[in-house]
């Protein structure tokens, strides 16, 4: 955790230059990811990194749409073990949570723009903060009542995983953690958002230490602590798939909590791509009433609400179909860990160096250009092995796979 929020830093501190080619203050504004891309290193490598980024926001909300239905049954499963007995099985289906959590999304998806979201994503800051600090909280009980530390410093103990369990699992883990810290992928559009003066740089570049340093805090804490809790039977979840288990009106709080987060979050992380499908016909269709037309709507006193056909029909779409595939695949952890090991080489690493190096025209072979050279291909090599990780936990969900089956 600690090197993957170094590396994170040191890229995101990168990428923050790259926000205006030239002049920090006066240089033309890149507005997206892709655009700094196009002004730093030409054509291809802008594809590819729209392809890349795009279809990661995309698993992103598949991903959020499943960490929701979970922390959803949690609350159902803990209402039925209190009146039916701690251990009843008391088992749920997430398809009815997942298709609400889907609801409330195309409902706020026809937010317009990512800097209208300055409000939801207070919200979601706010929670993110209550439910880390109840479960740091109810880790350290735990580790008092147990009047033990347990687990051990080399992890899960071989016996209860086979060597080669613990293999792929360990690089499974690794395509959670980059998924933790993968804001690397909008950090040009936040960026946007940024009011000046002071330049946008400086500002971002402040957000960022003070982001990576109280969210590798509380990663280092709450893993740590809910490890020393529970050891080698850790779940995946510790508020939601069987850690904690008391008090409940407590564990149904930090839930609650995680679900309006994931609604902000969803919203922040799509709302890129939502842009870009949105400019990209308008270009290629600027005659077309059904895309361009803005129909003013007074809902309630003060500025009316802008709404547009298109974006309602493309965002509802949007949201349906990853609110279905969240449905036909729900592997949260594994998922999340490809997602990660996918986005990350390319977008938090690769692409800022390479934009750095050509900005700043970094000499080749020189001590700074290797040494940005050998930081990249070391991160690739993870990404790899998280990957392959993440393929094979796929995998062995895949074995025990019902179709619209989401009994977590």
């Amino acid at each position: 955790m600690l090197l993957f929020s170094l590396v994170t830093y040191y890229t995101s501190i990168l990428l923050c230059s790259c926000y205006r080619s030239g002049d920090s203050v006066t240089g033309k504004r890149n507005y997206t990811y892709m655009d700094a891309i196009q002004s730093n290193l030409g054509g291809i490598k802008m594809k590819i990194c729209g392809i890349v980024q795009y279809l990661n926001l995309f698993g992103t909300a598949i991903g959020y749409t499943i960490a929701s239905a979970t922390s959803m049954i949690a609350i159902q499963r803990t209402s039925c073990q209190q009146t039916n007995g701690e251990d009843a099985p008391c088992p749920v289906n997430g398809n009815p949570y997942m298709i609400a959590f889907g609801v409330s999304q195309i409902i706020f998806s026809q937010i317009p723009d990512i800097d209208q979201l300055w409000w939801l994503s207070i919200v979601a800051t706010v929670m993110s903060f209550g439910y880390s600090t109840i479960g740091l909280g109810l880790g350290i009980s735990k580790v008092v009542e147990n009047k033990e530390v347990k687990g051990t410093l080399t992890g899960v103990s071989i016996g209860t995983v086979t060597p080669e369990q613990k293999v792929w699992k360990t690089f499974q883990s690794l395509g959670n953690i980059a998924f933790a810290y993968s804001y690397s992928m909008i950090l040009i559009e936040i960026q946007d958002t940024v009011k000046s003066p002071p330049s946008e740089e400086n500002t971002m570049k402040k957000a960022t230490i003070i982001s990576v340093g109280v969210t590798t805090l509380f990663y280092m804490l709450c893993g740590c602590v809910g490890y020393a809790a529970f050891g080698d039977s850790a779940p995946g979840n510790l508020l939601a798939t069987g850690g904690f288990r008391n008090p409940f009106w407590l564990l149904d709080i930090a839930n609650i909590a995680i679900v309006v987060h994931l609604v902000g979050a969803y919203q922040v992380y799509c709302q890129p791509l939502f842009s870009f499908v949105e400019k990209e016909a308008s270009r290629r269709y600027p005659e077309s009433s059904f895309i361009t037309n803005e129909i003013k709507i007074q809902l309630i006193p003060g500025k009316p609400f802008s709404l547009n056909l298109f974006r309602l029909v493309w965002r509802t779409i949007f949201v349906m179909t990853t609110t279905l595939i969240a449905m036909l695949m729900p592997f949260f952890n594994d998922v999340l860990g490809l997602l990660g090991a996918v986005g990350f080489w390319p977008l938090t690493v690769y692409f800022p160096v390479e934009m750095y190096i050509a900005q700043k025209n970094v000499q080749r072979w020189g001590t700074r250009w290797v040494c940005l050279k050998v930081l990249s291909l070391a991160c690739l090599v993870v990404s790899v092995a998280a990957a392959a990780g993440s393929v094979v936990g796929i995998v062995s969900d895949l074995k025990v796979y019902k179709p619209f089956h989401t009994d977590f």
